[in-house]
């Protein structure tokens, strides 16, 4: 099970302050080794420092880690080991993507053989000598991973893999993820993309202002969902009267977007029905669904910008603009 592995990461009391700001707030976790590991927070919550600290690009400021064993203190202990895409990768767009590879390997003294193993590893070999500035988003993606991947790295870090990608390189890059999560790799994703984190990933951090708010397998926290039923009036004029109605009648009923969202169990589909034809009103709509992880994102951290930047500001004894 996930939570038998070893851990490739461990931080005890991990802080790192910037002035006034607290970008990283006596972070304490373990994560496991061999599959994907996601990274999510609102922005400014502390992701990228995480990230560039565990490298031993930033110093923490109080409390300590370790990646792969070794001290981040010790960053030469592991580099070698770990492969990081931070931010789009910059290639020479008149070269193959082969050229380029093969430039990075020789820069790093590493086997050339390598070169072969991850185009193959990322899907690129039919097309590893054609030149980077005719390759789509997805496939300048998996180039860059393909680089991050020459060391043969216990541990791969990638920052936003899918950003500016169309649906088709999102797919492209979520099954590459899983592949090599399968393959016993540890990788960890940090992104936005909260549905293809849900659907990729095997344990998840989520982190809010610096602190931990949650660190387990994905399983557990999809335990939190929470079954609704959306319904909407046959007519639009009739949606105000039907949620008076139904929350007079005992009803757990927020409007959301065009909808009304009814907290109750799917079992209670039928019992919601007649409520509405007890109230006049002719349901066009009745459908039974779950929270996804966007959901349980926007509860645990904040639903909107002007609540996040308020809690920052309460956070750092700041007032918010």
């Amino acid at each position: 099970m996930q939570e038998d592995r070893v851990s490739i990461i461990t931080t005890a009391g991990l802080t790192r302050r910037f002035g006034p700001i607290t970008a990283l707030d006596n972070l304490t976790l373990e994560l496991p080794s061999a599959g994907v590991i996601g990274l999510v927070g609102p922005n400014g919550s502390g992701k990228s420092t995480l990230i560039r600290t565990l490298l031993g690009l930033i110093r923490p400021t109080d409390g300590t880690a370790t990646v792969l064993g070794s001290p981040i203190t010790s960053p030469a202990a592991y580099a070698a080991r770990v492969g990081v895409l931070i931010e789009s990768p910059a290639f020479s767009s008149g070269l193959s993507a082969r050229a380029n590879l093969v430039s990075i390997a020789r820069l790093r003294r590493l086997p050339l053989a390598r070169v072969d193993a991850v185009l193959t590893q990322v899907g690129l070999a039919g097309r590893d000598r054609e030149p980077v500035k005719q390759f789509s988003l997805g496939m300048k993606q998996r180039l860059g991973i393909a680089a991050a991947l020459l060391s043969d790295p216990e541990l791969l870090i990638l920052d936003e893999p899918t950003n500016g990608l169309d649906p088709a390189g999102i797919v492209e890059i979520r099954e590459l993820l899983r592949d090599l999560g399968r393959n016993g790799r540890t990788v960890i994703v940090s992104s936005h993309q909260l549905s293809e984190i849900e659907a990729v990933c095997d344990h998840l951090v989520v982190i809010r202002f610096g602190k931990l708010i949650f660190s387990g397998p994905m399983a557990e926290m999809m335990k939190r969902t929470r079954e609704h039923i959306d319904i909407a009036a046959e007519h639009d004029a009739d949606m105000d009267r039907l949620q008076t109605a139904l929350v007079a009648d005992g009803w757990n009923v927020t409007a959301v977007d065009d909808i009304l969202r009814v907290a109750a169990s799917v079992t209670r589909a039928a019992e919601l029905n007649r409520a509405a034809m007890a109230s006049g009103v002719t349901l066009r709509r009745l459908e039974l669904a779950q929270d996804n992880l966007e959901e349980i994102f926007l509860e645990m951290t904040g639903r909107v910008d002007g609540e996040l930047a308020s809690s920052r500001a309460a956070a750092n004894g700041t007032v918010a603009a």
